[in-house]
């Protein structure tokens, strides 16, 4: 039946999207369920840089793009290329302890030109601008992640980001 209803409702898809929308933005912990599942939807096919984690995960960056508002938001997939179900750790998310739990608040963006680090910007409560909810990823499955960071000067074109447990990688800003 499920096979069916798959074949015949060219207009039912729309109704099976809205989890991944959510999980783009800065509610994405309440829909990181449905992620995983939006998996295979279209993504930035361009992998400006890779970097490898424990167990099997892998961390694909698509984009760092410098926006008019004196930020820099870098993108990309979480991916288990392993066999076993990874669970988020700790140290993804940085000295966060409720506000962002389950996250990548953890992340920095280290000008070694100018000898700066910047870390994840955060709202008036302390939340991340990030990808939150990350608890579990299946499989063969990837999640999406974001995370927003202050803009290192403008004449600065290559940083390195990096996650706790991941190595770090050389990434280019556009824009």
């Amino acid at each position: 039946m499920a096979l069916m209803l798959t074949g015949c409702g060219g207009n039912e898809e729309p109704k099976a999207q809205p989890a991944p929308a959510g999980a783009q933005g800065q509610s994405a912990g309440a829909s990181q369920s449905a992620a995983p599942s939006g998996s295979k939807a279209p993504g930035p096919a361009v992998v400006i840089a890779t970097a490898k984690g424990p167990a099997g995960i892998s961390l694909e960056i698509n984009s760092a793009v410098r926006d008019a508002g004196n930020y820099v938001t870098v993108s990309g997939q979480i991916k288990n290329d392993g066999t076993e179900a990874f669970v988020e750790t700790a140290a993804w998310r940085g000295d966060e302890r409720s506000a962002s739990a389950a996250s990548v608040a953890g992340a920095t963006l280290v000008d070694k030109a100018g000898k700066k680090r910047y870390y994840v910007l955060r709202d008036t409560e302390g939340r991340c601008s990030c990808t939150v909810g990350i608890t579990r990823i299946g499989p063969g499955e990837s999640i999406p992640f974001f995370a927003q960071f202050p803009s290192p000067p403008a004449g600065t074109s290559e940083v390195d980001f990096g996650i706790p447990t991941f190595a770090t990688a050389t990434i280019k800003i556009s824009g």
